[in-house]
């Protein structure tokens, strides 16, 4: 029998709708812990705005905005345990820090600081800019943690641009045939650049192209940090349990691709319109509005003290002394070979990155 394409149905999960009235029953998530996702979003907003001025500004280098995603990003990162990875791509800063990652780290990494990937003590790698490789890492941290019953669960942040690319279906597949604990996070912001979803895929979602590989795909709405972080809990729950997961997160990208980028050169306004009306940020705010744990007074000492988080976070970033040249050789890999001894050794101490 014909197997024809676009047979599957996927059901998107949600809980909030676009004005953040609830849909159903609550599910069971504390006061507390819808306050801790509100506070993230707004700290992940505020950091977006000021790192966009910052780079206009020539004081930090190319900018990847997360403006419109922030409910994907924390929402997802919030479920997570101490002991699970995160492999980013460069647009997921939220879902880093939320992590632990620290918030100077990344200016020193836009400033081109060789210390702007130590994630001290955070389980986040490095920012992956080659598209879909991250997916390829995660895998490869999911049989190590396998291999060494750690308990943990990688997740590959990615684009759905990214989803295009070959090391996304190989790492589909190889989580799937060894049954991974893996959970790829995809977050369908409708634009790959100037390519729209339209032209990624022919499928009528992400999600389901799980099938393929065997493994379990869901569908979420990904402007609900409801939704997601409930979503994520279950998807790590089953990748724990050696079923990888595929999650689509749909949302979009409100800003640029880049600092390098101009989207009036291929987005309709009425386009971006359609989609501010469904901001996550808003949304979660009417949400606890509503329920009464939240007010305007609140909302304002809270961007307050998010701005004053990123400035002290700049602050850090720009008080500290710039890379040597030297020290390049010590990243390359934990223990030095000689030939590596030897290069170092054979330039200038003195000589700094700029």
């Amino acid at each position: 029998m014909w197997i024809e394409p676009n047979e599957t149905t996927v059901e998107k999960v949600q809980y909030l709708d676009e004005n953040g009235k609830l849909l159903g029953e609550r599910p069971d998530v504390s006061d507390d812990d819808l306050l801790s996702l509100y506070k993230w979003m707004v700290q992940a907003r505020t950091f977006d705005k000021r790192a966009l001025k910052l780079q206009r500004q020539g004081r930090i280098g190319t900018y990847a905005p997360m403006i419109g995603q922030e409910a994907a990003q924390v929402g997802s990162a919030f479920a997570l345990e101490k002991q699970d990875w995160i492999y980013p791509s460069y647009r997921d800063l939220s879902a880093s820090f939320v992590h632990g990652f620290p918030m100077k780290n990344f200016f020193l990494y836009t400033m081109g600081h060789l210390k702007g990937t130590d994630a001290e003590g955070a389980n986040v790698f490095p920012v992956q800019i080659i598209i879909g490789a991250q997916c390829l890492h995660a895998v490869g941290g999911g049989w190590a943690g396998k291999i060494n019953n750690e308990n943990s669960v990688s997740v590959a942040y990615i684009g759905d641009g990214g989803t295009s690319e070959g090391d996304f279906h190989e790492a589909l597949n190889f989580a799937g045939v060894y049954k991974l604990p893996v959970v790829f996070f995809v977050q369908n912001n409708q634009w790959a650049i100037s390519v729209p979803i339209a032209k990624q895929t022919a499928s009528k979602t992400i999600a389901q192209k799980a099938a393929a590989y065997g493994i379990a795909g869901i569908q979420v709405d990904g402007n609900d940090a409801l939704a997601v972080y409930l979503t994520m809990k279950q998807a790590l729950e089953r990748a724990r349990n050696g079923s990888p997961v595929l999650v689509e997160a749909v949302t979009y990208r409100q800003g640029p691709h880049t600092t390098s980028d101009d989207p009036t050169k291929y987005r309709e306004n009425s386009e971006l319109a359609e989609w501010l009306a469904k901001d996550p940020v808003k949304r979660m705010k009417a949400f606890i509005v509503e329920k009464g744990i939240w007010n305007e007074e609140l909302d304002q000492q809270e961007f307050e003290l998010a701005e004053q988080k990123v400035s002290e976070a700049f602050e850090l970033a720009l008080n500290t002394p710039k890379s040597n040249a030297k020290e390049i050789f010590d990243l390359v890999y934990e223990q030095k070979t000689i030939q590596l001894t030897e290069q170092q050794n054979s330039i200038r101490t003195e000589r700094v990155l700029k």
